[in-house]
Protein backbone atom coordinates (compact mmCIF):
# COMPACT_ATOMS: atom_id res chain seq x y z
CA UNK A 1 0.00 0.00 0.00
CA UNK A 2 1.52 3.29 -1.16
CA UNK A 3 -0.21 6.66 -0.91
CA UNK A 4 -1.57 9.32 1.39
CA UNK A 5 -4.54 9.16 3.71
CA UNK A 6 -5.88 12.24 5.47
CA UNK A 7 -6.97 11.52 9.03
CA UNK A 8 -9.24 13.73 11.14
CA UNK A 9 -7.20 13.56 14.32
CA UNK A 10 -9.29 13.42 17.50
CA UNK A 11 -8.46 15.46 20.57
CA UNK A 12 -6.45 13.67 23.23
CA UNK A 13 -4.23 11.72 20.86
CA UNK A 14 -0.75 12.61 19.72
CA UNK A 15 0.15 12.54 16.05
CA UNK A 16 2.26 9.46 16.77
CA UNK A 17 -0.75 7.76 18.41
CA UNK A 18 -2.63 8.16 15.11
CA UNK A 19 0.33 6.81 13.13
CA UNK A 20 0.54 3.80 15.44
CA UNK A 21 -3.17 3.08 15.01
CA UNK A 22 -3.01 3.29 11.20
CA UNK A 23 0.21 1.26 11.08
CA UNK A 24 -1.51 -1.53 12.98
CA UNK A 25 -4.46 -1.48 10.60
CA UNK A 26 -2.59 -1.43 7.29
CA UNK A 27 0.34 -3.57 8.55
CA UNK A 28 2.95 -1.21 7.10
CA UNK A 29 5.98 -0.02 9.08
CA UNK A 30 6.79 3.13 7.11
CA UNK A 31 4.29 5.90 7.86
CA UNK A 32 5.08 9.58 8.27
CA UNK A 33 3.04 12.73 8.79
CA UNK A 34 3.36 16.18 7.22
CA UNK A 35 3.08 18.30 10.37
CA UNK A 36 2.59 17.55 14.06
CA UNK A 37 -0.65 18.39 15.83
CA UNK A 38 -0.72 18.87 19.62
CA UNK A 39 -2.80 16.32 21.58
CA UNK A 40 -5.39 19.03 22.31
CA UNK A 41 -5.86 19.78 18.60
CA UNK A 42 -8.13 18.06 16.10
CA UNK A 43 -8.32 18.05 12.34
CA UNK A 44 -6.29 17.45 9.22
CA UNK A 45 -3.34 15.10 9.64
CA UNK A 46 -2.06 13.75 6.29
CA UNK A 47 -0.24 10.44 6.65
CA UNK A 48 2.21 9.23 4.01
CA UNK A 49 2.24 5.45 3.75
CA UNK A 50 5.16 3.30 2.61
CA UNK A 51 6.81 4.75 -0.54
CA UNK A 52 4.80 7.96 -0.04
CA UNK A 53 6.99 8.78 2.98
CA UNK A 54 9.49 10.02 0.37
CA UNK A 55 7.01 12.81 -0.44
CA UNK A 56 7.05 14.30 3.08
CA UNK A 57 9.83 16.77 2.20
CA UNK A 58 7.67 18.24 -0.57
CA UNK A 59 4.94 19.11 1.94
CA UNK A 60 7.27 20.67 4.53
CA UNK A 61 6.63 24.23 3.34
CA UNK A 62 2.86 23.86 3.15
CA UNK A 63 0.70 26.65 4.54
CA UNK A 64 -1.91 25.79 7.14
CA UNK A 65 -5.41 26.99 8.08
CA UNK A 66 -6.76 26.64 11.63
CA UNK A 67 -9.86 27.41 13.64
CA UNK A 68 -8.68 28.42 17.10
CA UNK A 69 -10.34 29.44 20.34
CA UNK A 70 -8.43 31.47 22.90
CA UNK A 71 -9.37 32.08 26.50
CA UNK A 72 -8.70 35.66 27.52
CA UNK A 73 -7.61 36.48 31.06
CA UNK A 74 -5.66 33.30 31.73
CA UNK A 75 -2.00 32.44 31.08
CA UNK A 76 -0.37 29.01 31.42
CA UNK A 77 3.14 27.61 31.13
CA UNK A 78 2.22 25.59 28.01
CA UNK A 79 0.23 28.47 26.45
CA UNK A 80 -2.91 26.29 26.36
CA UNK A 81 -5.55 25.23 28.86
CA UNK A 82 -3.79 21.96 29.62
CA UNK A 83 -0.88 23.70 31.31
CA UNK A 84 -0.35 25.09 34.79
CA UNK A 85 -2.00 28.46 35.32
CA UNK A 86 0.61 31.18 35.81
CA UNK A 87 -1.64 34.27 35.83
CA UNK A 88 -5.30 35.33 35.85
CA UNK A 89 -6.58 38.78 34.94
CA UNK A 90 -9.91 40.49 34.56
CA UNK A 91 -11.21 40.73 31.00
CA UNK A 92 -12.69 44.13 30.25
CA UNK A 93 -12.15 44.53 26.54
CA UNK A 94 -14.39 45.64 23.69
CA UNK A 95 -15.03 43.70 20.50
CA UNK A 96 -13.38 46.42 18.45
CA UNK A 97 -10.18 46.17 20.49
CA UNK A 98 -10.00 42.42 19.92
CA UNK A 99 -10.48 42.75 16.16
CA UNK A 100 -7.95 45.58 15.94
CA UNK A 101 -5.24 43.79 17.89
CA UNK A 102 -5.75 40.50 16.04
CA UNK A 103 -5.38 42.37 12.76
CA UNK A 104 -2.02 43.76 13.89
CA UNK A 105 -0.56 40.24 13.70
CA UNK A 106 -1.31 39.80 9.99
CA UNK A 107 1.87 39.82 7.90
CA UNK A 108 5.39 38.65 8.65
CA UNK A 109 5.91 38.60 12.40
CA UNK A 110 8.55 37.41 14.85
CA UNK A 111 7.21 34.64 17.04
CA UNK A 112 8.77 32.77 19.96
CA UNK A 113 7.75 29.08 19.98
CA UNK A 114 6.39 27.59 23.22
CA UNK A 115 8.79 26.08 25.73
CA UNK A 116 6.57 23.01 25.55
CA UNK A 117 7.04 22.09 21.88
CA UNK A 118 8.71 19.45 19.74
CA UNK A 119 11.52 21.77 18.64
CA UNK A 120 14.81 20.11 19.51
CA UNK A 121 17.66 21.50 21.58
CA UNK A 122 20.82 19.37 21.78
CA UNK A 123 18.88 16.50 20.26
CA UNK A 124 16.03 16.57 22.80
CA UNK A 125 12.54 18.13 22.34
CA UNK A 126 11.97 21.32 24.32
CA UNK A 127 9.01 19.82 26.17
CA UNK A 128 11.32 17.19 27.65
CA UNK A 129 13.70 19.88 28.90
CA UNK A 130 10.74 21.73 30.42
CA UNK A 131 9.50 18.62 32.20
CA UNK A 132 12.90 18.14 33.85
CA UNK A 133 12.63 21.61 35.37
CA UNK A 134 15.19 23.04 32.95
CA UNK A 135 13.01 24.95 30.45
CA UNK A 136 14.86 26.24 27.40
CA UNK A 137 13.82 29.54 25.85
CA UNK A 138 13.67 28.93 22.08
CA UNK A 139 14.93 31.58 19.71
CA UNK A 140 12.30 33.77 18.01
CA UNK A 141 11.61 32.97 14.37
CA UNK A 142 9.87 34.75 11.53
CA UNK A 143 6.52 33.37 10.40
CA UNK A 144 3.80 34.78 8.21
CA UNK A 145 0.15 35.23 9.15
CA UNK A 146 -1.82 35.53 5.91
CA UNK A 147 -5.13 36.35 7.53
CA UNK A 148 -7.12 36.31 10.78
CA UNK A 149 -10.91 36.31 10.77
CA UNK A 150 -12.80 36.64 14.06
CA UNK A 151 -15.67 34.14 13.93
CA UNK A 152 -17.20 34.44 17.39
CA UNK A 153 -16.72 36.41 20.60
CA UNK A 154 -18.29 35.14 23.79
CA UNK A 155 -16.03 36.64 26.42
CA UNK A 156 -13.74 35.44 27.76
CA UNK A 157 -13.61 33.15 24.69
CA UNK A 158 -12.68 34.34 21.19
CA UNK A 159 -12.83 32.03 18.18
CA UNK A 160 -11.03 32.89 14.97
CA UNK A 161 -9.74 31.38 11.73
CA UNK A 162 -6.10 31.91 10.86
CA UNK A 163 -4.14 31.02 7.74
CA UNK A 164 -0.38 30.94 8.22
CA UNK A 165 3.00 29.71 7.06
CA UNK A 166 4.78 26.59 8.24
CA UNK A 167 6.29 26.75 11.72
CA UNK A 168 3.56 28.99 13.15
CA UNK A 169 2.46 28.13 16.68
CA UNK A 170 -1.15 29.07 17.31
CA UNK A 171 -0.58 28.75 21.06
CA UNK A 172 2.06 31.46 20.81
CA UNK A 173 -0.23 33.58 18.65
CA UNK A 174 -3.00 33.39 21.26
CA UNK A 175 -0.59 34.28 24.06
CA UNK A 176 0.85 37.20 22.09
CA UNK A 177 -2.61 38.59 21.28
CA UNK A 178 -3.54 38.33 24.95
CA UNK A 179 -0.35 40.08 25.97
CA UNK A 180 -1.00 42.97 23.60
CA UNK A 181 -4.60 43.23 24.84
CA UNK A 182 -3.24 43.51 28.37
CA UNK A 183 -5.23 40.64 29.86
CA UNK A 184 -3.23 37.62 28.78
CA UNK A 185 -4.61 34.59 26.97
CA UNK A 186 -4.08 30.93 26.27
CA UNK A 187 -5.37 28.58 23.60
CA UNK A 188 -8.42 26.54 24.60
CA UNK A 189 -9.17 24.76 21.34
CA UNK A 190 -7.64 24.17 17.94
CA UNK A 191 -8.73 22.50 14.72
CA UNK A 192 -6.60 22.29 11.60
CA UNK A 193 -8.86 22.83 8.64
CA UNK A 194 -6.29 22.65 5.89
CA UNK A 195 -2.70 21.53 5.41
CA UNK A 196 -1.38 22.40 1.97
CA UNK A 197 -3.50 20.56 -0.58
CA UNK A 198 -5.38 18.56 2.05
CA UNK A 199 -8.62 19.85 3.60
CA UNK A 200 -10.97 18.71 6.34
CA UNK A 201 -13.66 17.78 3.80
CA UNK A 202 -11.59 14.73 2.82
CA UNK A 203 -10.33 13.85 6.31
CA UNK A 204 -11.36 10.49 7.75
CA UNK A 205 -12.77 10.18 11.24
CA UNK A 206 -11.92 6.66 12.39
CA UNK A 207 -13.32 6.94 15.90
CA UNK A 208 -16.04 4.56 17.14
CA UNK A 209 -15.62 2.17 14.20
CA UNK A 210 -14.45 -1.43 14.12
CA UNK A 211 -11.10 -2.27 12.54
CA UNK A 212 -12.66 -3.78 9.42
CA UNK A 213 -14.54 -0.59 8.60
CA UNK A 214 -11.51 1.59 9.41
CA UNK A 215 -9.33 -0.39 7.01
CA UNK A 216 -12.00 -0.22 4.29
CA UNK A 217 -12.21 3.57 4.64
CA UNK A 218 -8.43 3.96 4.47
CA UNK A 219 -8.22 1.88 1.30
CA UNK A 220 -11.15 3.69 -0.30
CA UNK A 221 -9.72 7.12 0.50
CA UNK A 222 -6.06 6.47 -0.25
CA UNK A 223 -4.65 9.24 -2.44
CA UNK A 224 -2.22 7.85 -5.05
CA UNK A 225 1.24 9.40 -4.94
CA UNK A 226 0.86 10.71 -8.48
CA UNK A 227 -2.16 12.80 -7.37
CA UNK A 228 -0.59 14.14 -4.17
CA UNK A 229 1.30 17.03 -5.79
CA UNK A 230 -1.28 18.52 -8.17
CA UNK A 231 0.67 21.71 -8.86
CA UNK A 232 3.65 19.85 -10.29
CA UNK A 233 3.72 19.13 -14.03
CA UNK A 234 3.65 15.43 -14.97
CA UNK A 235 5.88 13.99 -17.68
CA UNK A 236 5.10 10.49 -18.91
CA UNK A 237 7.94 8.00 -19.42
CA UNK A 238 7.94 4.56 -20.97
CA UNK A 239 8.07 1.56 -18.66
CA UNK A 240 11.60 0.62 -19.70
CA UNK A 241 12.81 4.18 -18.98
CA UNK A 242 10.99 4.10 -15.64
CA UNK A 243 12.89 0.98 -14.62
CA UNK A 244 16.19 2.54 -15.64
CA UNK A 245 15.43 5.68 -13.61
CA UNK A 246 14.65 3.51 -10.58
CA UNK A 247 18.10 1.96 -10.98
CA UNK A 248 19.88 5.31 -11.06
CA UNK A 249 19.63 6.45 -14.67
CA UNK A 250 19.61 10.22 -15.14
CA UNK A 251 17.38 10.80 -18.19
CA UNK A 252 18.29 13.44 -20.75
CA UNK A 253 15.96 16.03 -22.25
CA UNK A 254 15.37 14.00 -25.39
CA UNK A 255 14.35 10.93 -23.40
CA UNK A 256 11.94 12.96 -21.28
CA UNK A 257 10.53 14.92 -24.18
CA UNK A 258 10.52 18.10 -22.10
CA UNK A 259 11.09 20.09 -25.29
CA UNK A 260 7.35 19.84 -25.84
CA UNK A 261 6.76 21.76 -22.58
CA UNK A 262 8.45 25.13 -23.14
CA UNK A 263 6.95 26.67 -20.00
CA UNK A 264 9.22 24.70 -17.66
CA UNK A 265 11.73 26.98 -15.91
CA UNK A 266 14.84 26.39 -13.86
CA UNK A 267 13.92 25.17 -10.37
CA UNK A 268 10.50 23.85 -11.37
CA UNK A 269 9.58 20.54 -9.75
CA UNK A 270 8.17 17.88 -12.07
CA UNK A 271 6.74 14.38 -11.63
CA UNK A 272 7.88 11.51 -13.83
CA UNK A 273 5.08 8.98 -14.18
CA UNK A 274 4.39 5.85 -16.19
CA UNK A 275 1.66 5.64 -18.82
CA UNK A 276 -0.55 3.86 -16.27
CA UNK A 277 -0.11 6.73 -13.76
CA UNK A 278 2.43 5.17 -11.40
CA UNK A 279 4.92 7.52 -9.76
CA UNK A 280 8.51 7.01 -10.92
CA UNK A 281 10.38 10.03 -9.58
CA UNK A 282 10.25 13.67 -8.58
CA UNK A 283 12.83 15.87 -10.28
CA UNK A 284 13.94 19.50 -10.40
CA UNK A 285 14.64 21.36 -13.63
CA UNK A 286 18.32 22.30 -13.78
CA UNK A 287 17.62 24.82 -16.53
CA UNK A 288 14.64 26.27 -18.33
CA UNK A 289 13.60 24.26 -21.38
CA UNK A 290 14.19 27.30 -23.59
CA UNK A 291 17.85 27.23 -22.47
CA UNK A 292 18.26 23.47 -22.76
CA UNK A 293 20.50 23.61 -25.80
CA UNK A 294 22.58 26.62 -24.81
CA UNK A 295 25.04 24.49 -22.83
CA UNK A 296 27.47 21.69 -23.57
CA UNK A 297 25.67 19.43 -21.07
CA UNK A 298 22.20 20.01 -22.49
CA UNK A 299 21.29 16.38 -21.82
CA UNK A 300 21.41 16.86 -18.04
CA UNK A 301 18.38 19.07 -17.82
CA UNK A 302 16.86 17.53 -14.67
CA UNK A 303 18.07 16.55 -11.22
CA UNK A 304 16.34 13.49 -9.79
CA UNK A 305 15.25 14.25 -6.21
CA UNK A 306 13.35 11.12 -5.21
CA UNK A 307 12.78 7.74 -6.87
CA UNK A 308 9.77 5.55 -6.08
CA UNK A 309 9.60 1.78 -6.30
CA UNK A 310 6.59 -0.16 -7.53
Amino acid sequence: MNGIVVIDKPSGKTSFDVIRDVRRLVKVKKIGHTGTLDPLATGVLPLCINEATKLVRFFSDDDKTYRATMLLGMETDTLDIEGTVTARRRVDIGVGDIEKVAGEFVGEIEQTPPRYSAIKFKGKPLYKWARTGMPIDPAPRKVTIYGITIEDIDLPYVTFEVSCSKGTYIRSLCADIGLRLGCGACMSGLRRRKSGYFGEQTALSLENLDDKRRLEMIKESLIPMVDALPDYRSISVADEIAERIRKGYQPDSETLGVNAIPSLDRGDIIKLVTKDKKMVAVARMRRAVRDAFCSDDNGNIVEILRVFNN
